[in-house]
């Protein structure tokens, strides 16, 4: 478990008092501490909380954890799981305990708020070129000699910038050379020679040292096995030529990484065909939207589709809203909308109907939009519709959801509520 025990980041949040900044929270739990009210163990449904009130499921949530820990420790894989999705250090911590590498995390700040919870090994999934991130993470390094930090160049001007912000660091910063998807992709460098001239330009920077080489395979244009995989074998194949043109003198081990949560399964078998090197290899997985999956995105794409003997991945969140207004047979209108739920990828997905504390499936019932505080509903003759009846909504797209929420309920089965997840968005 790569987390400072040290640390009371974690006692802090539970004495976060609860007010008005946590929406959907007991009106009467204000002035309570979190750990207060968590040790209440109210339940969700008539304990007091208002509508719409997002709720991720402690259940759903151990399944996902236990199953892609399980994963990775099956095909040989470290896992640095993408922290960009929930921004919940509680959530980080799980991940770590278990068995994840680290965390991985795309912009500065997403580093800070993993710093200020004891995450020991970072790895941004992104180009670092702003002076005064660099000079704060130099400075990190050169204090914490068990912090391990990796991110990305792309650029021999990227390489020419960190190095001239980095002036006067004790310890260099790990990088790796990011291969791009392919033309029209995102980030990357875009040929082999390309990628050398980047790592010629880090061999000679003082404050940065070449450890390995990475990606992302949901950048392929047009993605499909056969392409991903061949781009995978590309991204090996670096690092092979890498390591016998003597690129990573100096290191303890090479890092190839890779890994969305579209194509972890492509991964795993591109590196399980990584040849023998001249240091250990560090196979690193990023994948990030399993820790609450969803249902609409990635329950489609997931890999564990391709693969079900491996097992499969729950929707773990379930948005409650309420039903305001039934102006009409055919319509009505529940009271979460684009303030409360992901909607970039899919709309919710009306799942089922609380009335009286029995739930029943929501069927003859869709939502069609989103408004900023209401969701529209269309009701075919089979609807059992009234207003006043909760609707729980499954929601696409988890990275999406997490940001709309500051504090999240942790409910079981029965909406016994555990505990709350603090985000940092």
């Amino acid at each position: 478990m790569v987390l400072d025990p040290g640390s009371d980041a974690y006692t802090l949040l539970t004495e976060e008092r609860v007010d008005h900044r946590f929406k959907g929270l007991p009106p009467d739990a204000d002035g309570l501490t979190v750990g207060e009210l968590a040790a209440q163990h109210r339940n969700l449904f008539t304990g007091g909380f208002t509508t719409p009130v997002l709720a991720l499921s402690a259940e759903l949530l151990e399944h996902n954890l236990t199953l892609m820990e399980t994963y990775a420790a099956r095909h040989g894989l470290a896992f640095a799981p993408h922290g960009k999705t929930s921004m919940a250090p509680q959530l980080f911590r799980r991940q770590l305990e278990h068995g994840a590498w680290g965390i991985t995390l795309a912009v500065p700040h997403q580093v800070r708020v993993a710093r200020a919870f004891g995450v020991r090994r970072v790895f941004l999934a992104n180009e670092l070129v702003d002076p005064a991130a660099l000079r704060w993470i130099s400075a990190d390094l050169d204090a914490d000699p068990g912090f391990r930090f990796v991110c990305y160049v792309d650029s021999v001007r990227g390489v020419e910038l960190m190095d001239a912000a980095l002036a006067g660091s004790v310890r260099p910063v790990d990088v790796v050379v990011e291969l791009a998807g392919g033309e029209g992709a995102r980030t990357g460098v875009r040929t082999e020679a390309e990628c050398a001239a980047v790592a010629d330009a880090v061999a000679g920077a003082r404050g940065l040292r070449l450890v390995g080489v990475a990606g992302y395979e949901g950048e392929v244009p047009d993605a499909d096995p056969e392409r991903v995989r061949a781009w995978l074998r590309r991204l090996v194949a670096l690092a092979v030529d890498f390591d016998k043109a003597g690129r990573f003198a100096g290191v303890d081990e090479i890092v190839v990484s890779a890994g969305g949560s579209a194509w972890f399964d492509a991964v795993a078998d591109v590196f399980a065909e990584v040849p023998e090197l001249s240091l250990p290899v560090l196979k690193l997985l990023r994948s990030g939207a399993y820790v609450s999956h969803d249902d609409g995105h990635y329950r489609e794409l997931t890999p564990f589709n391709r693969v079900p003997e491996e097992g499969a991945l729950e929707p773990a969140f379930r948005l409650w809203t309420q039903i305001v207004s039934r102006p009409s047979a055919g319509q009505a209108f529940a009271n979460a909308g684009k303030r409360d739920a992901a909607y970039d990828l899919d709309l919710p997905f009306a799942q089922v109907v609380r009335r009286d504390g029995t739930e029943r499936p929501a069927t003859g019932i869709s939502v069609t939009s989103l408004s900023d505080q209401h969701a529209w509903l269309r009701t075919a003759p089979e609807a059992d519709l009234e207003v006043g009846d909760w609707l729980g909504l499954g929601l696409s797209h988890p990275c999406t959801s997490f940001d709309k929420w500051v504090l999240i309920p942790l409910a079981e089965a029965d909406g016994t509520v555990v505990d709350y997840i603090r985000t940092f968005f």
